[in-house]
């Protein structure tokens, strides 16, 4: 009885050794599993490098409202127009993404509009504001409501009323 039991057990695991590995219907689960992962997950991939390179220009368009207060604050004006970048002396360079410009909005240079014009259709232009209310330099920091590029969806640069900052139409505030 103590061999036949052996022997049954012997057949037992060399029966199972054959049966070693994955099916082929195992695999293609595995692999359909891992492609409807990647399917979910790369939309949002992608959407977060979008955000990356808005940031670039979020950043930019705020560094330049600090600089034109500070600069106002020294000269009694806003640095304006193709050397305004220069002027403020914060080395924002044209990307890929956007272009960034410094224009003065009224006759009066009571404020100055700066502007990151998106390059790429897939992105959100920003605009800034500041202005010289009361010898304050209050500012504003506004994006576009719509992905485009700023000549097919120009967007309308910020207001003041009485002291009150709100962005233009097709714009819409960031931050608090």
């Amino acid at each position: 009885m103590k061999t036949e039991l052996k022997v049954k057990f012997l057949q037992h695991l060399t029966g199972k050794k054959k049966e070693e590995g994955f099916t082929l219907i195992e695999l293609l689960v595995v692999i359909i599993i891992i492609g409807i992962l990647s399917a979910i997950a790369l939309p949002s991939f992608l959407n977060q490098s979008a955000k990356a390179r808005a940031s670039e220009a979020r950043t930019n368009v705020g560094a330049m409202n600090r600089s034109q207060q500070t600069y106002y604050l020294e000269n009694q004006k806003f640095a304006e127009g193709k050397g305004a970048i220069d002027k403020l002396g914060i080395g924002i360079k044209d990307s890929t993404n956007y272009a960034y410009e410094a224009v003065t909005a009224s006759s009066a240079d009571q404020d100055v509009i700066n502007k990151a014009k998106s390059l790429n259709k897939d992105l959100k232009g920003h605009i800034g504001g500041v202005f010289s209310v009361g010898g304050q330099t209050p500012s504003i920091l506004c994006q576009a409501k719509e992905p485009a590029l700023e000549t097919t969806t120009p967007m309308n640069a910020p207001t003041n009323t009485d002291g009150t900052l709100a962005c233009g139409a097709n714009t819409e505030k960031v931050g608090g």
